[in-house]
């Protein structure tokens, strides 16, 4: 039996230690997991920190990107990859929306709705997240959320926060094993619950 290929888009996020350095090292480690191809990483842009009780100015400043990819993996297998890669880099779970050195949600796999206790795609608030939106915007200029409509639509209506981040973009670029997120490279062949998220 083929196993069924499904796009997904993923969104990242880190405001603790090198922020640039592990989303793009998280990047590379998940184009090299079995059952993931052709992941393409937008650049990554800089936003003010979002808490519980709104944006707070005083925390360390975010970096957010989103990359599409293609995968094998069900979508609780390829959420059990994100966590893996998240715990990898230090994430620990202790406040709902708080400092974390990786963050990665599933925004959405193919054109599936999931509700379930571990996950809910599409992501029930990436169409109210500029951190999203416009890198994803960089990425595909005519990109779709799927229950929203178009991301240029939603971003013109929410208004953009974010600034690029030019040290870390990585432009569109394939990643593979052996090359840094900033460069292109094929790809060898070979998220978190919604509520506990930064997204």
């Amino acid at each position: 039996m083929i196993a069924q290929v499904v796009p997904v888009l993923l969104a990242f996020g880190a405001n603790l230690g090198d922020r640039g350095e592990t989303i793009a090292a998280a990047q590379r480690e998940l184009a090299e997991t079995a059952g993931i191809t052709g992941l393409r990483a937008s650049p990554l842009r800089e936003t003010i920190a979002l808490t519980e009780a709104g944006p707070d100015p005083d925390a360390p400043r975010y970096l957010n990107g989103v990359a599409i990819a293609e995968t094998t993996l069900g979508p609780h297998e390829l959420l059990d990859a994100l966590q893996a890669a998240e715990a990898r880099h230090g994430r620990v779970r202790v406040a709902r929306w708080g400092d974390r050195t990786l963050d990665i949600d599933l925004i959405l796999y193919g054109g599936r709705v999931i509700q379930d206790e571990r996950l809910t795609v599409p992501h029930p608030r990436a169409h109210e997240r500029d951190f999203v939106l416009a890198p994803w915007l960089d990425l595909d200029p005519d990109a779709v959320l799927m229950g929203h409509g178009r991301v240029a639509d939603l971003l013109a209506r929410l208004g953009d926060s974010t600034r690029p981040f030019e040290a870390a973009a990585s432009g569109g670029a394939e990643l593979g094993a052996a090359e840094p997120a900033a460069t292109p490279a094929a790809v060898p062949e070979t998220a978190d619950p919604a509520g506990a998220d930064h997204v």
